[in-house]
């Protein structure tokens, strides 16, 4: 019998292409038999990624049963793995959750993930993964929803506390701290094994090891870093280097990331350049006028040139038709195909993962899939002072998920007040307001 897979928010020009190509690569899968649904809101943006499904299809001589359609209930039907990534007008809204909490005086240094920024993208984003969440308990109660939209942990905390649907959360962040600890000790990235645990986009490694060796490359990480020079790339390592003398292990992705969890990141990361743009101009979601959106200063980004060229559209279809990295075809393979693979990163509840974390918090751990479903590894107690950092965002993440479903102001301005960034009560009520005004389209009504 095929597995049927639906693609939730296929009108992404990043996601659904990039999912679409590892679907039809698969082996396992094609040996199965597929049936690939791309489904989204929008009618228009499906025209293009159903015409590149057969096309790559056509190629692969992979006889597939491909269809579009705007809706859910009929997309949902019978599936066995629904694969999520959504998000509406995107940088509008990223805008305001950047640049609205500083205006009142919150330091945070980024604005997706953590931080007021962060609580208001989750926010969006609940209200439709809930509710695809809730669909699929009626029309595919066995299916796996596998989610790449973010906040990634505060979106599965919200799936696992409002619902029955089996779920698991993904995201490749992990690998940059493999990419950044290799790069310190001078080692080929694919010559480092280890494993990092936590929450999305602040996971701490516990192991890393020479992958020919076996040897435990902490000590020479810890003599590599002490030699480094501090200004050495500063915005991808200067923040990590401090969390690592202090706390003791090496974190991940970046400190752009992390440093949304953190009161005292603006001290290493360069905030301000974040869809920077000039105030008498106005507010970009007023002008329409959105400023690019730079992620980081790595790569030097204030070198280039004088004049602006003219952005060319990407065509997704010139991408090499080869997998990538990710793991939903993994876990696709593990579950309905036998085969077992290991995942770098994994969020779902905590269960005894992390003994010194809450068991019903949704944490990130390696994981492995296979014909049992989605399990993670076991790992050690993290050293107090990173718990106690990731237990307070887990019960962030706890009250937001009451707050989206009882519907509650006050619950919603407890979440602000318990994050790190926010240092007064009354800006905190007057930084909600204007996000509620702001986002009132696209936002569930507070009481």
């Amino acid at each position: 019998m095929s597995v049927k897979i639906v693609l939730v928010g296929a009108g992404s020009r990043s996601f659904a292409p990039l999912s679409v190509r590892d679907i039809l690569l698969s082996e396992p899968l094609r040996a199965r038999g597929v049936e690939l649904v791309l489904m989204d809101i929008v009618a228009e943006h499906l025209i293009e990624i159903e015409q590149y499904a057969r096309e790559v299809a056509a190629t692969l001589k992979h006889d597939v049963r491909v269809w579009s359609t705007t809706d859910l209930d009929a997309a949902l039907d019978g599936a066995d793995f629904v694969i999520a990534a959504i998000e509406v007008d995107r940088y509008l809204y990223w805008v305001q959750d950047f640049h609205v909490p500083r205006k009142h005086g919150f330091r945070q240094v980024y604005g997706e993930n953590g931080g007021p920024g962060g609580i208001f993208h989750a926010l969006r984003n609940m209200g439709p993964i809930v509710h695809i969440a809730r669909t699929m308990e009626r029309r595919c109660p066995e299916a796996w929803l596998i989610n790449f939209t973010n906040p990634e942990s505060k979106l599965c905390e919200a799936v696992c506390r409002l619902t029955k649907t089996r779920n698991v959360g993904l995201c490749h962040g992990v690998y940059h701290g493999f990419v950044q600890t290799a790069h310190i000790l001078g080692m080929a990235v694919e010559d480092i094994e280890g494993a990092a645990c936590g929450i999305n986009h602040f996971t701490w490694f516990q192991v890393l090891r020479d992958k020919k060796t076996g040897e435990d490359l902490y000590p020479r990480l810890r003599a590599c870093e002490a030699r480094g020079d501090w200004l050495a790339e500063w915005h991808e390592y200067g923040m990590a280097r401090i969390l690592f003398r202090r706390f003791g292990l090496w974190p991940s992705p970046a400190p752009n990331h992390y440093g949304e969890y953190v009161r005292w990141a603006e001290e290493f990361v360069c905030s301000e350049v974040q869809y920077f743009h000039d105030p008498m101009d106005g507010p970009p979601w007023r002008t329409g006028d959105i400023p690019e959106f730079v992620y980081s200063l790595s790569g030097d980004k204030t070198t280039r040139p004088w004049i602006k060229p003219d952005p060319s559209p990407t065509r997704f279809q010139d991408a090499p038709l080869e997998a990538s990295d990710e793991f939903a075809v993994p876990i696709i393979e593990g579950i309905a195909c036998g085969v077992k693979h290991d995942l770098l990163a994994i969020n779902v509840p905590n269960g005894a993962t992390i003994p010194n974390l809450p068991e019903d918090m949704v944490i990130e751990a390696p994981g492995v899939a296979d014909a049992d479903g989605v399990r993670t590894v076991p790992m050690a107690p993290l050293p107090e002072g990173i718990a106690a950092m990731l237990r307070l965002q887990g019960s962030i993440h706890k009250l937001l998920v009451e707050a989206f479903a009882e519907r509650s102001k006050n619950k919603l301005v407890q979440t602000f007040l318990l994050d790190p960034t926010v240092d007064s009560y009354r800006r905190a009520v007057e930084c909600i307001d204007e996000m509620l005004a702001l986002q009132k389209d696209i936002l569930p009504e507070f009481k």
